[in-house]
């Protein structure tokens, strides 16, 4: 038995930027860190040498790849020639709530798969991948940050070149200002889930013609640049105002971003201390994140949102990993 675990990743700024339609023509960047969530899959032997059993939120036993019902177990499965095996996933939250749980789920299945097959393949390598299945082979409108976050881990910075190559870049910052980032972050769930390839196929056309959104999301990787050196600075505090300032532009890229109670919970949290906020994801529902260093206005934040559900915060470093291995 083999068990794999990814991350689940919290975008600061740029999204957007690392779509096809905008990087190919502009390049993109995003700053981003992973969260202590995750997807975790596991791989066994079955004791039919002939199937593939999958345990999802459903089960499916097959014989042949191409009756998979889930299409990223699909597409993978058949592209490894995998069988006599079967595969289980959970994941710490559900998707659809802006934490980029498709592209987790991704990025630990191909682990997985390279990991029983017994062959080595890079966090680059397993990143580029599960973008060429999600958004190449399956079609997926979405963008390749999450896939690399998911992969590498961390806080990091993420270029997306016009040739395609992605250059990821660690933060550095001293120990106090990261735990202080850490602790400053307050997530709360929303209850809606989203459907972001809706959101993102409107965004991507948008940002092919329109020069309004082009200019929108061209500040947006100003912004995502000038937190990066305000964060080597140690200047922590500057990721409310970015948050805030990015959440404005972002809500004008595509209709469905935002809801008319989304923006009550933002403006509680707003009032109750929070310096800045977004919806995380391609918007229509899932996590909101506040930045809220001082301690007496997180009660307050709190307070304001106690509706919600709020998640824990703590960061993550390690990205794709395989965290179980047994004889099999």
């Amino acid at each position: 038995m083999i068990i794999t675990r990814a991350p689940f990743r919290v975008s600061f700024c740029g999204g957007g930027s690392d779509i096809p339609s905008f990087y190919e023509r502009y390049g993109g960047c995003v700053l981003s860190t992973t969260i202590r969530k995750y997807v975790y899959l596991t791989i066994n032997k079955a004791f039919n040498r002939d199937t593939i059993t999958l345990k999802y939120s459903q089960t499916e036993v097959v014989t042949d790849p191409d009756k998979i019902q889930h299409r990223i177990f699909r597409q993978v499965l058949k592209d490894f020639g995998t069988k006599g095996i079967e595969i289980t996933s959970m994941a710490d939250i559900p998707a659809g709530t802006g934490l980029g749980s498709s592209s987790s789920f991704t990025v630990a299945l191909l682990k997985l798969l390279y990991t029983y097959n017994e062959k080595y393949a890079s966090n680059y390598k397993i990143a580029k991948e599960a973008c060429d299945v999600e958004i190449n082979r399956l079609g997926n409108p979405i963008g390749k940050q999450d896939q690399f976050a998911s992969a590498f881990g961390g806080l990091r910075f993420y270029e997306f070149r016009p040739d395609g190559y992605v250059k990821t870049e660690p933060i550095i910052m001293r120990s106090a200002s990261f735990k202080k980032l850490e602790e400053s972050m307050l997530m709360f769930y929303t209850g809606a889930l989203h459907d972001a390839n809706k959101i993102l196929t409107e965004q991507s056309k948008a940002l092919a013609s329109e020069n309004s959104k082009i200019n929108a999301t061209l500040a947006l990787c100003d912004m995502t640049r000038e937190l990066k050196k305000h964060f080597e600075a140690n200047d922590i505090d500057y990721l409310g105002e970015t948050l805030a300032r990015s959440w404005e532009v972002k809500k004008s890229l595509a209709s469905g971003i935002s809801s008319p109670f989304i923006d009550d919970c933002y403006e509680r949290g707003i009032k109750g201390g929070a310096t800045g906020g977004k919806l995380l994801g391609a918007g229509g529902g899932g996590f909101l994140l506040f930045y809220v260093p001082d301690e007496e206005k997180k009660k307050s934040v709190r307070e304001a949102l106690s509706d919600l559900i709020e998640l824990p915060v703590e960061l993550d470093n390690s990205g794709v990993s395989v965290i179980f291995t047994a004889s099999h």
